[in-house]
């Protein structure tokens, strides 16, 4: 969500979704989003047929089998961004790729004919990390990521007919999964672990997995093309294509938790001297009583810490931990060379798609732009102009407010176009 400074005010509040936005959501539910957050978010799984969302026709403009086949074949495809599996295991990738010859000789490389015969053999193929590297999924998990305000990354699964790539698991994350073509069989069940954290994989509770997986499925349903499905993460589920070959594309949802919030607060408690004291002198560690009165006066610390905690010191943390994660829209140096080349008073300039900002006072006589990757000093008589460019209350140049002239215009916007801030009209 991208962060704007109320007048009078220093803390950073979200906007409103963009029309794009809301639409990307709603693209993947059947429900309002106010009854999606209330209802399902975090909860439950939801089923969305074609029939019930805004574009029956699905999801083929933003990865089509075609447009698959031409990642595979035509676009120097490297590794990680495919896997291959098979009977519930990954394929070694050296059994897929190789170098791509003259002046592409680095042998990590997807070879189509290889993977021609492990998808004829029955194995899945997962194209990975399609937000960054296909267009319309690029411009999706933008829209998208800012309606829910999390980091996503969005992967796809090519199945071949009656063949399932992975064994019943849970994912750590939570995911919309979006059916492109063919029909898939799905079995969601109940989680062995509700709220699962990254760390906590599926792997450790397999024993559990399997057992579970054996009894009744909570929802037992075969996607068609068109339909969506949210699953929370931590249910378990399991998927099989049908008569023909699949395609679905896998929205994953990177959760922030109240985890986060207590790995950052101990993080900071660093800062508090009884924490960092050393344990007595020859204290036997593996002794439960030797360690009862330490620990009943560390509890006692940490606790009085947590109360003095600084909620922005907190924020900041966490602005660090989830900015990166959720790139805004790429830019294209050339053409944003050509415009600071050609900027003048009469230019029109706009702030960078998905880009979350925040512009606060530094000292008496700068502001500070907070962005995903660094913090930018400006002077402070440019924060009003700095801020109608931010937020788009003026895009044309000459119109920027707080500043004596048409050069100091420029030369602000010049500025935020070289630190790909801002990107031509």
């Amino acid at each position: 969500m991208t962060y704007l400074d109320p007048p009078g005010g220093h803390h950073g509040r979200p906007a409103v979704p963009s029309a794009e936005a809301t639409a990307a959501l709603a693209r993947c539910v059947s429900v309002e989003p106010a009854k999606f957050a209330a209802a399902h978010w975090g909860h439950t799984p939801l089923l969305s047929r074609a029939a019930e969302l805004p574009d029956p026709a699905g999801f083929t403009d933003l990865l089509s089998p075609a447009d698959a086949d031409e990642l595979l074949s035509r676009r120097g495809l490297r590794t990680p961004f495919l896997r291959v599996a098979k009977d519930g295991q990954l394929v070694a990738a050296s059994r897929w790729t190789g170098g791509g010859g003259a002046g592409a000789e680095i042998g990590d490389q997807v070879l189509d004919e290889r993977v021609l015969e492990q998808y004829a053999s029955g194995a899945t193929l997962v194209l990975q990390g399609l937000h960054r590297i296909w267009p319309p999924l690029v411009d999706f998990a933008r829209d998208l990521g800012l309606a829910l305000n999390q980091p996503l990354q969005i992967n796809a699964y090519l199945t071949p007919a009656g063949s399932q790539g992975f064994a019943t698991h849970y994912d750590t994350h939570d995911v919309f999964v979006l059916q492109v073509d063919g029909r898939k069989h799905w079995r969601i069940h109940p989680p062995v672990l509700p709220d699962p954290l990254e760390k906590q994989q599926w792997g450790g509770r397999a024993d559990e997995v399997a057992a579970t997986a054996q009894g009744p499925a909570a929802l037992d349903v075969v996607l068609a093309p068109g339909d969506a499905l949210y699953l929370p993460r931590g249910w378990l589920h399991s998927a099989q294509a049908q008569d023909a070959s699949s395609l679905h594309l896998t929205v994953g949802i990177r959760a922030l938790t109240r985890y986060a919030l207590v790995e950052e607060l101990l993080a900071l408690s660093a800062e508090d001297q009884r924490l960092r004291a050393s344990l007595p002198f020859g204290t036997d560690v593996a002794d439960p009583d030797a360690i009862e009165p330490e620990l009943t006066e560390t509890v006692e610390a940490l606790r009085d810490w947590l109360l003095r905690a600084d909620p922005g010191a907190v924020a900041a943390r966490l602005r660090q931990r989830a900015w990166p994660a959720a790139r805004p829209a790429p830019i294209r140096p050339l053409a944003q060379a050509d415009a600071l080349a050609t900027l003048d008073a009469d230019s029109r300039v706009t702030v960078r798609p998905g880009l979350r900002w925040q512009l606060v006072p530094h000292d008496s006589d700068t502001v500070a732009l907070r962005l995903f990757d660094r913090t930018i000093t400006l002077p402070a008589s440019c924060e009003p102009a700095a801020r109608a460019l931010l937020t788009g209350t003026v895009t044309r140049v000459g119109d920027l407010p707080g500043l004596p002239d048409d050069a100091d215009r420029v030369t602000l916007t010049r500025r935020l176009l070289r630190e790909a801030v801002l990107v031509p009209a």
